[in-house]
């Protein structure tokens, strides 16, 4: 991507005053059995905690169903499932990526120029598409996470997003290992991103407040049966970077012949897209 880029709260169990004395009147008839009046608070208490542990559980657990967009996207539609760069041109540009592969991160790396230049044309614009295929061949939920957490990025602006993007890209794990797992290990990256604000990113990468909403476009993007990531769309059709042969200049050409036809021309030389660059994005 470049450049371009609760708490549960456990109840505090409180005992009467009074309580002690009582207890100790019973002791005194009941010699034997002076433990239980305690063993039964503490009984109590642990139950009321593990009452608000589930609780706790269960919020979160519903937090990785519910849909919840980034701020700054619509609440419905395809477009609520991509994170745009600039808004309102002839041309919509979307990446598929996914932030543990290396080919995402080689991609994004590689096309930073091209897709600066676009976007200074004043004709495209970028959009993200995060998506989780890593997870399922390496196991784990390294990927999932570190969408939901560029997600928390997003929800303070498009340059905390870019950065924080960025910034997952240089400390890209094999994708072997599932580092990006760890909510601490997102939430420290975070710290070197300029504008994420902590006190609201770090319970919102907690709680993964996105993953419902990237689960969404993992399910889309699977369905539509694009292949591995990265994938580029460009206004409606998919090309796969590798099975494609794209090239930066090849998707210099594919925007040109796209800009075009959105201005009602008839492009010279449309390039003519494989089987899968003939289908829908999302």
């Amino acid at each position: 991507m470049g450049r371009e880029m609760a708490q549960s709260k456990g109840a505090q169990g409180t005992q009467a005053q009074g309580e002690p004395a009582a207890s100790g009147t019973a002791g005194a008839r009941h010699p034997g059995r002076r433990w239980r009046p305690y063993t039964a608070a503490v009984v109590a208490v642990a139950a009321v905690f593990a009452g608000s542990a589930a609780i706790g559980a269960h919020v979160r657990s519903g937090k990785t169903t519910a849909f919840k967009a980034p701020s700054g996207l619509p609440s419905a539609g395809p477009e609520s499932l991509a994170i745009p760069v600039r808004p309102t041109v002839p041309v919509t540009l979307t990446v598929y990526e996914d932030l543990r592969s290396r080919a995402s991160r080689d991609f994004a790396r590689a096309y930073a120029p091209t897709f600066d230049a676009l976007l200074r044309s004043g004709q495209v614009q970028l959009a993200y598409r995060l998506v989780t295929q890593s997870d399922t061949e390496h196991g784990g939920t390294g990927s999932a996470q570190a969408a939901n957490a560029a997600a928390c990025a997003q929800d303070q602006g498009k340059d905390q997003f870019r950065d924080y993007v960025a910034e997952l890209w240089r400390k890209q794990p094999d994708p072997s290992s599932d580092k990006f797992a760890s909510g601490a290990y997102l939430i420290r990256l975070a710290k070197k991103v300029k504008g994420i604000q902590e006190a609201e990113f770090t319970p919102c990468v907690q709680e993964r407040d996105h993953q419902g909403w990237v689960r969404r476009s993992q399910q889309q993007f699977a369905a539509a049966h694009l292949g591995d990531v990265p994938v580029v769309d460009v206004n409606g059709r998919t090309y796969s970077v590798t099975g494609d042969k794209l090239t930066p200049a090849k998707l210099r050409k594919l925007v040109a012949a796209a800009v075009k036809q959105a201005q009602g021309t008839t492009p010279s030389a449309a390039p003519s897209p494989s089987a899968s660059g003939q289908r829908a994005a999302g």
